[in-house]
């Protein structure tokens, strides 16, 4: 009996020291919830994208033909006239980011800069299309039919971008989920040009003595002022706008940790041409 509960006793002691020396994830079947990490403090980092554009050019070349139909009765008509597409482009690109977390037990606010080069983020579109406007002529009975042909092109490329925003995580263990928001700022090269081409044909039409009315048809004449070539073209220029989105961080190491974020910008019109974009990014970044 003696040396049943000494093997029992020794038994229990090299158990209980072996035990010791098991990993976390195999003592016993209940673990203590793992510990949230610290986020506060500064952190810098650099990521990939890929970015998905759309431009709307249907507003493009309004500018132009402002300009060429001013004080005309041609002005109005052709500026409700949509003759460029939208059209679509996807890229990709890199860049980095720098920001500050302040950690409130759970919840982690924070504010972050973040550029970005995008790679040949380039779209335009072209086309040609015609319409034709009657209006009373400067006499009575008299009424102008003009034809009109407007042949267009617009182009825009994204070159990069920087976002300056604010955002709120909730810590929880490895993991920190977030959102964002704030203000954009892209450069890009925006291009316009349009061609008109404008013909009046002035028909008279007169009622005789007998009440019949005749209507004659004059000569169509080609009308040079209003036919003509304008462009416009802006390199570099600095186009404001809008961004938000979220994202999710994972510390792997130290304060060593990896993000993914969904990013939407929406920026202001440029040359009447409107640019939004979707941001798919992936990044590593370090935490101090």
């Amino acid at each position: 009996m003696r040396k049943f509960l000494l093997a029992a006793v020794m038994f229990g002691a090299a158990s209980g020291a072996q035990a010791a020396d098991m990993p976390d994830f195999l003592r016993g079947s209940i673990s203590a919830a793992p510990l949230n990490r610290n986020w506060d403090g500064w952190y810098v980092g650099g990521e990939v994208s890929y970015s998905a554009v759309a431009s709307d050019f249907s507003k493009s070349i309004v500018g132009l033909t402002n300009f060429i139909f001013r004080d005309t009765v041609l002005q109005q008509p052709t500026s409700q006239f949509g003759l460029l597409a939208k059209t679509t482009t996807q890229g990709t690109g890199f860049g980095g980011f720098v920001g500050r977390n302040w950690q409130f037990e759970d919840l982690v606010f924070g504010v972050e800069a973040n550029y970005s080069y995008f790679d040949r983020l380039a779209t335009s579109t072209s086309d040609s299309n015609s319409l034709q406007i009657v209006t009373p002529g400067g006499a009575p009975g008299v009424t102008s039919t003009y034809g009109e042909t407007l042949t267009g092109r617009a182009a825009v490329q994204i070159k990069d971008a920087i976002t300056f925003r604010g955002r709120a995580g909730w810590a929880t263990g490895n993991f920190l989920p977030y959102v964002f928001g704030g203000v954009a700022v892209g450069r890009m090269d925006v291009s316009r040009s349009v061609t008109s081409f404008v013909t009046r044909r002035d028909d008279v039409t007169t009622t005789d003595a007998f009440g019949v009315t005749t209507t004659t048809k004059g000569p169509t004449l080609f009308v040079p002022a209003q036919s003509q070539t304008r462009a416009e073209q802006r390199t570099n220029a600095f186009v404001a706008g809008w961004t938000g989105g979220l994202g999710l961080e994972y510390m792997l190491w130290g304060n060593v940790f990896m993000r993914g974020e969904w990013e939407y910008v929406k920026f202001l019109t440029v040359k009447n041409t409107a640019v939004q974009a979707n941001n798919l990014r992936a990044g590593i970044g370090y935490k101090f």
